[in-house]
Protein backbone atom coordinates (compact mmCIF):
# COMPACT_ATOMS: atom_id res chain seq x y z
CA UNK A 1 0.00 0.00 0.00
CA UNK A 2 1.26 3.32 -0.82
CA UNK A 3 1.01 6.30 1.43
CA UNK A 4 -1.57 8.76 0.69
CA UNK A 5 -0.56 12.64 1.64
CA UNK A 6 -3.25 15.35 1.71
CA UNK A 7 -1.92 18.65 0.91
CA UNK A 8 -3.50 22.24 0.30
CA UNK A 9 -2.96 23.84 -3.40
CA UNK A 10 -1.20 27.09 -2.63
CA UNK A 11 -2.81 28.84 -5.66
CA UNK A 12 -5.96 28.27 -4.15
CA UNK A 13 -5.61 29.66 -0.91
CA UNK A 14 -3.88 32.28 -2.09
CA UNK A 15 -7.23 32.84 -4.35
CA UNK A 16 -9.46 32.61 -1.34
CA UNK A 17 -7.51 35.08 0.15
CA UNK A 18 -8.01 37.56 -1.97
CA UNK A 19 -11.64 36.75 -2.52
CA UNK A 20 -12.27 37.19 1.09
CA UNK A 21 -10.58 40.72 1.12
CA UNK A 22 -12.56 41.56 -2.04
CA UNK A 23 -15.38 41.21 -0.10
CA UNK A 24 -14.30 41.75 3.11
CA UNK A 25 -13.11 45.75 2.21
CA UNK A 26 -13.14 46.16 -0.72
CA UNK A 27 -16.81 46.30 -1.54
CA UNK A 28 -17.43 48.96 1.30
CA UNK A 29 -14.98 50.99 -0.23
CA UNK A 30 -16.25 50.94 -3.45
CA UNK A 31 -19.50 51.52 -1.49
CA UNK A 32 -17.81 54.94 -0.08
CA UNK A 33 -16.78 56.31 -3.38
CA UNK A 34 -20.14 56.26 -5.27
CA UNK A 35 -21.86 57.23 -2.00
CA UNK A 36 -19.41 60.69 -1.63
CA UNK A 37 -19.22 60.89 -5.52
CA UNK A 38 -23.34 61.32 -5.59
CA UNK A 39 -22.94 63.64 -2.68
CA UNK A 40 -20.35 65.66 -4.66
CA UNK A 41 -22.46 65.93 -7.77
CA UNK A 42 -26.02 66.72 -5.72
CA UNK A 43 -23.70 69.76 -4.32
CA UNK A 44 -22.29 70.82 -7.39
CA UNK A 45 -25.75 70.57 -9.35
CA UNK A 46 -27.08 72.93 -6.11
CA UNK A 47 -27.61 76.78 -7.51
CA UNK A 48 -27.74 79.38 -5.34
CA UNK A 49 -30.92 81.22 -5.56
CA UNK A 50 -30.98 84.76 -7.67
CA UNK A 51 -31.54 87.52 -4.57
CA UNK A 52 -34.60 89.75 -6.80
CA UNK A 53 -35.07 91.55 -3.41
CA UNK A 54 -30.91 92.50 -3.06
CA UNK A 55 -30.33 95.86 -1.25
CA UNK A 56 -26.79 97.53 -2.09
CA UNK A 57 -24.27 99.79 -0.50
CA UNK A 58 -25.73 99.72 3.29
CA UNK A 59 -22.15 100.77 4.99
CA UNK A 60 -19.84 103.34 3.77
CA UNK A 61 -16.27 104.87 4.53
CA UNK A 62 -15.07 108.14 2.85
CA UNK A 63 -11.81 109.93 3.16
CA UNK A 64 -11.47 113.44 2.06
CA UNK A 65 -9.47 116.49 1.99
CA UNK A 66 -11.67 119.10 4.08
CA UNK A 67 -11.19 123.25 3.26
CA UNK A 68 -13.20 126.47 4.86
CA UNK A 69 -14.13 129.23 2.30
CA UNK A 70 -16.37 131.88 1.97
CA UNK A 71 -14.38 134.02 4.03
CA UNK A 72 -11.69 136.79 2.67
CA UNK A 73 -7.47 136.18 4.06
CA UNK A 74 -8.72 132.90 5.45
CA UNK A 75 -6.23 129.81 3.76
CA UNK A 76 -5.75 126.63 4.31
CA UNK A 77 -1.57 126.30 5.55
CA UNK A 78 -1.59 122.26 5.49
CA UNK A 79 -3.42 119.35 3.99
CA UNK A 80 -6.69 119.23 6.51
CA UNK A 81 -8.12 115.44 6.38
CA UNK A 82 -11.61 114.10 7.10
CA UNK A 83 -13.09 111.05 8.26
CA UNK A 84 -16.36 109.49 7.75
CA UNK A 85 -18.14 106.45 7.94
CA UNK A 86 -22.20 105.14 8.76
CA UNK A 87 -24.40 103.03 7.46
CA UNK A 88 -27.39 104.03 4.57
CA UNK A 89 -30.95 102.03 4.61
CA UNK A 90 -31.16 101.19 1.06
CA UNK A 91 -34.87 101.17 -0.21
CA UNK A 92 -35.18 100.59 -3.78
CA UNK A 93 -38.12 102.03 -5.60
CA UNK A 94 -38.53 100.67 -8.69
CA UNK A 95 -38.94 96.88 -9.94
CA UNK A 96 -35.38 96.24 -11.36
CA UNK A 97 -34.01 97.75 -8.03
CA UNK A 98 -31.84 100.49 -10.12
CA UNK A 99 -33.56 103.38 -8.57
CA UNK A 100 -33.55 104.09 -4.73
CA UNK A 101 -33.59 106.20 -1.59
CA UNK A 102 -31.65 105.67 1.66
CA UNK A 103 -31.40 107.31 4.52
CA UNK A 104 -28.98 106.04 8.10
CA UNK A 105 -26.37 107.42 10.36
CA UNK A 106 -22.95 108.47 10.32
CA UNK A 107 -20.04 109.59 12.22
CA UNK A 108 -17.57 112.59 11.15
CA UNK A 109 -14.09 113.98 12.10
CA UNK A 110 -13.34 116.83 9.70
CA UNK A 111 -9.79 118.43 10.51
CA UNK A 112 -8.83 122.16 9.20
CA UNK A 113 -5.30 123.41 9.39
CA UNK A 114 -5.95 127.02 8.08
CA UNK A 115 -4.39 130.67 9.24
CA UNK A 116 -7.03 131.85 11.21
CA UNK A 117 -6.08 132.19 15.43
CA UNK A 118 -8.50 131.87 18.12
CA UNK A 119 -7.69 133.35 21.37
CA UNK A 120 -9.74 133.84 24.61
CA UNK A 121 -10.86 137.31 25.33
CA UNK A 122 -11.26 139.20 28.61
CA UNK A 123 -12.55 136.69 31.38
CA UNK A 124 -12.71 133.65 29.06
CA UNK A 125 -16.11 135.01 28.19
CA UNK A 126 -15.62 135.34 24.57
CA UNK A 127 -13.06 134.56 21.92
CA UNK A 128 -11.29 136.58 19.95
CA UNK A 129 -10.00 135.77 15.87
CA UNK A 130 -7.20 137.27 14.14
CA UNK A 131 -4.72 136.53 10.99
CA UNK A 132 -1.74 134.91 11.37
CA UNK A 133 1.22 136.85 9.96
CA UNK A 134 3.38 133.81 8.90
CA UNK A 135 3.24 130.75 8.50
CA UNK A 136 6.00 130.30 10.80
CA UNK A 137 4.07 127.92 13.69
CA UNK A 138 3.78 124.28 14.44
CA UNK A 139 0.21 123.56 14.76
CA UNK A 140 -3.13 125.83 14.32
CA UNK A 141 -6.18 123.63 13.44
CA UNK A 142 -9.84 122.75 13.99
CA UNK A 143 -11.00 119.47 15.12
CA UNK A 144 -14.48 119.29 14.73
CA UNK A 145 -16.98 115.46 15.13
CA UNK A 146 -20.20 115.42 14.06
CA UNK A 147 -23.03 112.70 14.02
CA UNK A 148 -24.50 112.55 10.55
CA UNK A 149 -28.15 112.09 9.28
CA UNK A 150 -27.96 111.63 5.90
CA UNK A 151 -30.93 110.80 2.90
CA UNK A 152 -29.78 110.32 -0.71
CA UNK A 153 -31.25 109.55 -4.11
CA UNK A 154 -29.50 106.74 -5.85
CA UNK A 155 -29.26 105.59 -8.96
CA UNK A 156 -27.02 102.36 -10.18
CA UNK A 157 -26.32 99.52 -12.85
CA UNK A 158 -26.52 96.68 -10.70
CA UNK A 159 -28.22 93.59 -10.93
CA UNK A 160 -29.10 90.30 -9.03
CA UNK A 161 -26.28 89.11 -10.13
CA UNK A 162 -23.75 91.23 -10.72
CA UNK A 163 -22.45 93.83 -8.01
CA UNK A 164 -19.59 95.74 -10.03
CA UNK A 165 -21.68 98.52 -11.58
CA UNK A 166 -21.57 102.60 -11.93
CA UNK A 167 -23.60 104.76 -9.77
CA UNK A 168 -24.63 107.88 -9.19
CA UNK A 169 -25.61 108.75 -5.67
CA UNK A 170 -26.68 112.89 -4.60
CA UNK A 171 -28.13 113.72 -1.01
CA UNK A 172 -28.67 115.88 1.68
CA UNK A 173 -27.07 115.78 5.00
CA UNK A 174 -27.49 117.33 8.52
CA UNK A 175 -24.65 117.10 10.95
CA UNK A 176 -24.89 117.70 14.71
CA UNK A 177 -21.69 119.23 16.32
CA UNK A 178 -20.50 116.47 19.37
CA UNK A 179 -17.52 117.73 19.82
CA UNK A 180 -14.75 120.77 18.65
CA UNK A 181 -11.33 121.53 20.10
CA UNK A 182 -8.80 124.05 18.68
CA UNK A 183 -5.34 123.78 18.86
CA UNK A 184 -2.31 125.93 18.14
CA UNK A 185 1.22 125.43 19.08
CA UNK A 186 4.42 127.57 18.53
CA UNK A 187 7.26 127.24 21.15
CA UNK A 188 6.16 128.14 24.27
CA UNK A 189 3.17 129.07 23.42
CA UNK A 190 0.50 126.35 23.39
CA UNK A 191 -3.38 127.46 23.58
CA UNK A 192 -6.13 124.87 23.50
CA UNK A 193 -10.10 125.98 23.21
CA UNK A 194 -12.77 123.16 23.52
CA UNK A 195 -16.54 123.83 23.51
CA UNK A 196 -16.28 126.93 21.55
CA UNK A 197 -19.92 128.25 21.79
CA UNK A 198 -19.22 130.57 18.71
CA UNK A 199 -19.42 126.65 16.02
CA UNK A 200 -22.32 126.36 14.94
CA UNK A 201 -24.45 122.88 16.75
CA UNK A 202 -25.97 122.08 13.11
CA UNK A 203 -24.42 122.31 9.66
CA UNK A 204 -26.24 120.99 6.48
CA UNK A 205 -24.90 120.74 2.87
CA UNK A 206 -25.29 118.41 -0.21
CA UNK A 207 -23.49 115.79 -1.33
CA UNK A 208 -22.89 113.69 -4.34
CA UNK A 209 -20.97 110.05 -5.30
CA UNK A 210 -20.41 109.18 -8.07
CA UNK A 211 -18.53 105.91 -9.36
CA UNK A 212 -17.40 102.43 -10.92
CA UNK A 213 -17.22 99.23 -7.97
CA UNK A 214 -14.92 100.08 -5.72
CA UNK A 215 -13.54 103.68 -6.94
CA UNK A 216 -16.35 106.77 -5.98
CA UNK A 217 -15.21 110.23 -6.33
CA UNK A 218 -17.32 112.02 -2.93
CA UNK A 219 -17.61 116.02 -2.85
CA UNK A 220 -19.80 117.71 -0.14
CA UNK A 221 -21.00 120.68 -0.21
CA UNK A 222 -21.76 123.53 2.59
CA UNK A 223 -24.70 125.05 2.73
CA UNK A 224 -24.84 127.06 6.33
CA UNK A 225 -21.52 128.42 8.05
CA UNK A 226 -19.43 126.41 10.31
CA UNK A 227 -19.42 129.19 12.66
CA UNK A 228 -22.92 130.72 14.29
CA UNK A 229 -20.99 133.89 16.08
CA UNK A 230 -17.32 134.55 15.52
CA UNK A 231 -16.50 137.81 14.61
CA UNK A 232 -13.49 139.79 13.30
CA UNK A 233 -12.46 143.11 12.34
CA UNK A 234 -17.00 143.59 13.01
CA UNK A 235 -16.86 141.23 10.32
CA UNK A 236 -18.56 137.37 11.06
CA UNK A 237 -17.06 134.88 10.43
CA UNK A 238 -19.18 133.20 7.20
CA UNK A 239 -17.00 130.37 6.21
CA UNK A 240 -18.60 126.84 4.96
CA UNK A 241 -16.79 123.44 4.87
CA UNK A 242 -15.92 122.58 1.36
CA UNK A 243 -14.65 118.31 1.06
CA UNK A 244 -13.72 116.30 -1.53
CA UNK A 245 -12.20 112.94 -1.55
CA UNK A 246 -13.17 109.11 -2.08
CA UNK A 247 -16.36 107.23 -0.59
CA UNK A 248 -16.06 102.98 -0.70
CA UNK A 249 -18.79 101.26 0.20
CA UNK A 250 -19.33 97.71 2.01
CA UNK A 251 -22.64 95.14 0.84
Amino acid sequence: MGNCIVGSNPISSANFFLTFLSMRFLYPILFLFLFFGAFAQEKTDIVKPVDSLYREDQFYVNITYNQLQNFKGLSQTKFSPGFCFGVLRDMPINKSRTFAIATGLGYSLNIYDNNLKVSNGVNSSSNNYSFLATANYNKNQFILQYLDLPIEIRWRTSTPSDHQFWRIYTGFKVSYLISDRYSFENGDENNFIQSNPDFNKIVYGTYLTVGWNTWNLYAYYGLNPVFKSGEMNSEKINTTSFNIGLQFYIL
